[in-house]
Order: C-alpha cells, then sequence, then structure tokens
C-alpha cells in the first residue's frame, strides 16, 4: 500500500554506507510526508489491519503532529552537514586534518545559516561537538594544518 503512495518509493533505501542508513530514511519519510499522510488517510488503510493494530494507530497520529515533522526537520538540518564531515573522514581517501578542521567549520557555518543563526536551535548540539572536538580534534598542530593549508 504504501508503495502505492509514494509513486513505487521505499521509505528505506539501501546503500553502501556505515554512518547514514538512519539519516538516509529520516530524509526519506520527509520528502514523502505529504504521500504518507495521504496513505493513512485513505479508505485503504481504513481497510487495513494496521488500523486496529497499536502500531498502525501511533504511525497516523505521528503523520499529523506538526511537532514530529518540526522534529524531523530538525534532525535533518544538524545531521545533513555532520555527515558530510563523517563521510570525509570514514571515507577510503583520508583528507589531511587541515581539511577536516575547515569541512567541520563549514559544517557548523552551514547549520547556523540553516537555522537562520538562532543559536536555541543548535546550542545544545554544538556543545556536545565542541565538547568532542576538543577532547580528540583540537590540537595545535591540527590549527597549524588548517591554517597554512593552501
Amino acid at each position: 500500500m504504501m508503495r502505492m503512495f509514494t509513486g513505487g518509493r521505499n521509505l528505506h533505501r539501501p546503500a553502501i554506507t556505515r554512518i547514514a542508513t538512519s539519516f538516509i530514511t529520516l530524509a526519506q519519510f520527509h520528502r514523502l510526508k505529504d504521500n504518507l499522510r495521504k496513505m493513512v488517510h485513505s479508505d485503504e488503510w481504513n481497510a487495513s489491519k494496521w488500523t486496529k493494530e497499536a502500531g498502525g494507530m501511533k504511525i497516523k497520529s505521528f503523520f499529523f503532529q506538526e511537532s514530529f515533522w518540526k522534529n524531523v526537520l530538525h534532525a535533518l538540518k544538524l545531521g545533513g552537514p555532520l555527515i558530510q564531515v563523517l563521510r570525509m573522514v570514514d571515507g577510503e581517501r583520508k583528507p589531511p586534518m587541515g581539511y577536516i578542521y575547515g569541512a567541520m567549520d563549514q559544517a557548523k557555518e552551514t547549520i547556523m545559516k540553516s537555522f537562520t543563526y538562532k543559536e536555541v536551535n543548535y546550542k545544545m548540539a554544538f556543545e556536545i561537538i565542541d565538547r568532542r572536538w576538543d577532547i580528540q580534534l583540537h590540537r595545535p598542530l591540527h590549527a597549524a594544518g588548517y591554517y597554512l593549508n593552501p
């Protein structure tokens, strides 16, 4: 039934990835938001076994909660730029530290811009990122590599 309402698309798209499967699925949810809402409001849905099961009722309620979709979008805005950095770090070719340093700065700038610089939307995430960054990667040698990188 879902494929009928999503133009034959799956919510989960298999891919060769170690770090982004959940993010890709969440992005697909967001892209198919209107179709998913139509599906759980359709005659086909109402005639299905899902309407009587707890999971089906929960799914339907989620799809019509604006707070759910707001949280999905929030996660996508935060996660997208960070996953790009993780893909760079986790790739076959390991980039020099200066590139990672620059990519992280760019990711944070992209996140701030996506939230129109409203710090309340990303402050907690940045505190977590900065704490990890300071413990593992923020070293004078790495900073020098970033600034001296041509």
